[in-house]
């Protein structure tokens, strides 16, 4: 994140300079941290180059890049489109528009297998004309005509962004609109004059995270300055904002208070008084609808089960005696994925042991509902978009791991569908198979797990297999088809393998909670039994076994490696937290103490020690030679963490390779090309480790 007046580097430089000599002693890697100090940057491109030299080096590099790119910028890709205001708009990316063209069409032109796009914005024209490298990060639009939208942009890919209103009708930026320079800013509309904003006020305005904490509401056509403070969190609060919420003619304005990462106050805004929702503070508000606003439980609560739906009228949130109402209750293989409105009915999505399903559920005159399923295939994973408070139509997107995602029109009254859209495959599945499999971890838990392999594969033990898990915040990693795991690794008698570990959201809440904090061991042990399981059943062994994993899976698969070096002969750890000492003093990882713990509080980092990657690095044990890759634009997760542990295990002599992508935040890539690049090096290495 860069400040107004000072640049990251500076403020890294500073508060180095503030932890003091005795912090450079007990890290000498600490100024690996000033993400764009000189010295810093100039071993960073030398690791670069030695580590590029490597991969690039080998046989497979250029037909694994080759086939990477041609997939990434297949002009055969489903061109996904939200529904504003009659039109369906995109974002698009190929070899001809590297960052990317904003565009249009009607429903009538989209049906068409090749429709004609009306350009709204060229990305990469904008980015020539200003001199930056712009990358597009969302386009927020007033309702109901969606002709005013307050457009995102950012330098390199990171999370900061400036904000300019845009004028759908013009094409063009409103002069003397709405505008943000660059920081981590949460703005949204409250009406066609004003906006809530929460953005870099200076000093005080920030959370300890790095996000706003003040919300404050901006009239056009005035400064900054002026805007008015509505709310104020506190600084240990994650991030606070304001947003409005329309229910037909209705609308409302929320203002939420991130207390920790798991929780949050809601606040309804009524003219100057703002009354707090009377629910618990780690419970989600998933939609209103008329009238009723609908919220799910975390926990177990005035006699609801820990993970129901419930609701309540939203004109009883001021009263003591305020009346709620079950909707829908899970079940211990069955998650809640997600409301959506239609004109008519809620659909509600739903996971049983990881593969989704689809209810509609119609309101009936005495209070009850009627349910029924949408029809589609239960082994894969299903998205519903486009759904309209003002339409009972909506879109739906499958895939599993051998079918490629398809776009279908769903008729919201009879429940039919027909296809829109079909991506094309790139490789030839009938030569595979996928099939859920479940591992038992170390207290007696079963874990559930996909594997893809070729059909007929030989149990030998001598199959090249990656194994890849998340296992962290309530994220579910579902069944999903890659062109590019099919053409580079399938193809290549490859096996892929995706483990449903502890620490996400594959059976709700509690699968979440199980692995938290000091139970943090937990997804680990899923982890490994999962691949002590592949090894059991002879589909492979450690020679032959990898692993991946990025962000909260990088710690994943670095602990994975600490714990366990004789397990695996090869590591991807991508945009990784590693320092679990430091994670909550860099970038955003103050947010994240709601999961790991706060290492500053010595009985929690009595348990954050035992995992934490870059502290249980040891010298005298031989480990599989890692490839770590992160960016230089991430204001997430900080690249400190990769470059220290790159640092700390060379001067150990541990061979490893590392590439720090200069542009690309969080994502680790800016456009297709520097995609297809990191993508490709991961398999040329796999190949390299595993065949």
């Amino acid at each position: 994140m860069k400040k107004n007046l000072i640049s990251l580097a500076s403020l890294v430089a500073l508060s180095t300079l503030t932890t003091g000599v005795n912090a450079s002693e007990k890290d000498p890697y600490l100024w690996l941290e000033n993400v764009e100090g000189e010295k810093a940057l100039n071993w960073v491109k030398q690791q670069n180059t030695q580590s590029l030299s490597y991969l690039k080096g080998q046989d497979t590099y250029q037909t694994i890049y080759e086939n990477t790119l041609s997939i990434v910028n297949d002009k055969e890709r489903i061109p996904y489109a939200g529904e504003r205001g009659g039109y369906y708009y995109n974002f698009w990316r190929d070899e001809n528009h590297v960052k990317g063209i904003y565009r249009r069409t009607t429903l009538e032109e989209y049906k068409k297998d090749k429709p004609k796009w009306e350009t709204i914005l060229d990305v990469d024209a904008l980015a020539k004309a200003d001199g930056v490298s712009w990358v597009y990060k969302g386009m927020s639009c007033l309702y109901p005509k969606y002709e005013r939208c307050l457009l995102s942009l950012s330098r390199g890919g990171a999370d900061a962004t400036v904000v300019r209103e845009f004028d759908m009708t013009t094409k063009a930026f409103v002069k003397d609109g709405f505008t943000l320079p660059e920081a981590k800013s949460a703005i949204s509309w409250k009406d066609e004059n004003s906006v809530f904003v929460g953005t870099d006020f200076g000093e005080g305005s920030l959370t300890d995270s790095g996000y706003p904490g003040v919300v404050k509401v901006w009239q056009r056509n005035t400064p900054l300055s002026e805007a008015k403070t509505l709310y104020k969190a506190d600084k240990t609060s994650v991030s606070a904002g304001g947003y409005t919420v329309y229910d037909g003619d209705d609308k409302y304005h929320f203002i939420y208070d991130g207390t920790s990462f798991y929780t949050r106050d809601m606040y309804l805004l009524e003219n100057e008084k703002q009354i707090k929702f009377p629910i618990p503070n780690d419970a989600s508000i998933v939609g209103l609808n008329n009238g009723k606003f609908f919220v799910q439980l975390k926990s177990a609560w005035n006699g609801f089960a820990q993970a129901e739906v419930i609701y309540a009228d939203i004109k009883d949130v001021n009263k003591k005696d305020i009346k709620f109402t079950s909707f829908i209750k899970p079940s211990e293989k069955r998650s809640i994925e997600g409301l959506s409105f239609t004109k008519s009915a809620i659909l509600v999505t739903v996971m049983d042991d990881v593969k989704n399903k689809v209810f509609r559920y119609l309101p009936k005159q005495n209070g009850t509902w009627q349910i029924d399923q949408v029809k589609f295939p239960e082994t894969g994973t299903i998205s519903l978009f486009n759904t309209d408070p003002e339409r009972d139509d909506f879109f739906v997107t499958y895939t599993d791991f051998l079918t490629p995602a398809s776009l279908y029109l769903v008729d919201g009254k009879t429940l039919e569908f027909s296809k829109l859209k079909g991506a094309k495959s790139h490789f030839d599945t009938s030569k595979f198979v996928a099939k859920q499999q479940f591992a038992t971890s170390k207290d007696g838990t079963q874990v559930p797990y996909f594997i893809v392999h070729k059909k007929g594969m030989k149990l030998d033990g001598k199959n090249p297999t990656l194994l890849y898990a998340y296992g962290g915040f309530e994220v579910s990693m579902q069944p999903f088809y890659s062109a590019s795991i099919g053409k580079n690794w399938l193809e290549n008698d490859g096996v892929y393998v995706l483990a449903n570990i502890r620490g996400g959201g594959e059976y709700g809440p509690r699968w979440h909670q199980a692995a938290l904090k000091k139970n943090r061991h937990k997804a680990f042990e899923d982890f490994e039994a999962v691949a002590e399981q592949l090894i059991a059943d002879k589909v492979t062994k450690p020679q032959h076994l990898g692993i991946q994993g990025g962000s909260n899976g990088g710690l994943l698969v670095g602990t994975a490696f600490t714990r366990r070096p004789d397990l695996y002969n090869a590591v991807i750890c991508q945009v990784p937290l590693l320092d679990m000492k430091r994670f909550n003093q860099l970038l955003a990882g103050a947010s994240w103490m709601g999961e790991y713990g706060n290492p500053d509080n010595a009985d929690e980092w009595q348990y954050i020690k035992t995992y934490s990657p870059y502290h249980n690095l040891d010298k005298d044990k031989q480990y599989p030679k890692v490839f770590f890759t992160t960016s230089t634009r991430d204001d997430r997760v900080h690249p400190g963490h990769a470059r220290k542990m790159v640092a700390k295990m060379k001067d150990m002599d541990i061979d490893v390779l590392y590439f720090e992508n200069l542009e690309g935040g969080h994502a680790g890539a800016a456009n297709n090309e520097q995609r297809a690049m990191v993508s490709s090096l991961t398999y040329v290495y796999l190949m390299d480790q595993l065949k």
